[in-house]
């Protein structure tokens, strides 16, 4: 499968995603948080991750098998 620069980004931000979840699950500290704070960038940053997780299940489903 070939990336393209928007895959990357995609695949970027569910990987922080994901390690944030885990970090938030394991010892209650959001890494989020504590690089953005409490404001607008940090609610853009939650859902530039959750259209991340979806793009990303998308493509999941429509790659070709080979």
């Amino acid at each position: 499968m070939k990336m393209n620069w928007f895959d990357y980004i995609t695949w970027i931000l569910v990987v922080v995603g994901a390690l944030n979840w885990g970090l938030v699950g394991a010892f209650n500290w959001n890494l989020v948080t504590m690089i953005f704070g409490m404001g607008m960038i940090t609610q853009w940053v939650y859902i530039l991750v959750g259209l991340s997780g979806l793009y990303v299940l998308y493509k999941m489903f429509t790659m070709k098998k080979k």
